[in-house]
């Protein structure tokens, strides 16, 4: 996405030579198989780790800093701490290539003469920032909280916030980009709150 917001803004008329659709189709392909790389060995490792302390966890799915609490294995829980240490890094070098893109971004918006040029660009670009700052800055927390503010609701809703929100969130903010989508969303508001008035002055 952020790629896409750089090649849109930075390089317009070169857009459909670097994003067309095979450029997509290899770009989804290398996304899709990295996801599934990593899921498989960080499920393959936590599967071989002997659990000393039961295997209830405190979550509504199989985390792995909650699962590595529960093992017994120093071999296996070191292993999987270096797989842990390999995404970060990963992590973070996507993270710094999404920063130096919205850079980029930013200085080529400040060039467009017309404010309303800006503040079409900047509408584009911001619906994705604030989607990958709250998955960013909600997993960094998860992850690198300090033991001592580690409560099991706390972590429940750390989890809750990098893992569900975001992807419900994508739909609906990029969605709202949508002219006819927001008269629509508009119209049934406004509907529902004249439905609920009428209601409302009825039982009085």
């Amino acid at each position: 996405m952020c790629y896409d917001r750089y090649v849109a803004i930075c390089k317009p008329l070169h857009y459909g030579t670097l994003l067309g659709s095979r450029a997509c189709a290899h770009m989804a392909a290398a996304a899709w198989a990295s996801g599934f790389l990593n899921a498989v060995l960080h499920t393959a490792n936590t599967f071989s780790l002997p659990l000393c302390q039961g295997n209830a966890l405190g979550q509504f799915f199989c985390e792995i800093p909650q699962i590595l609490k529960l093992s017994c294995s120093h071999s296996g829980y070191f292993s999987e701490i270096g797989l842990i240490g390999v995404n970060s890094c990963l992590v973070f070098g996507c993270f710094i290539f999404i920063v130096f893109s919205y850079v980029q971004i930013f200085r080529a918006v400040l060039r467009i003469p017309s404010e309303q040029g800006r503040h079409k660009a900047f509408s584009m670009c911001l619906p994705h920032m604030v989607v990958v700052s709250l998955f960013v800055s909600t997993g960094i927390f998860s992850n690198l909280k300090p033991p001592s503010i580690s409560s099991p609701s706390l972590d429940l809703t750390v989890s809750v916030l990098y893992s569900v929100v975001p992807p419900a969130l994508n739909p609906l903010i990029y969605s709202l980009r949508n002219q006819e989508l927001k008269d629509a969303i508009g119209k049934m508001m406004t509907e529902c709150f004249s439905g609920a008035k009428k209601c409302l002055f009825s039982c009085v």
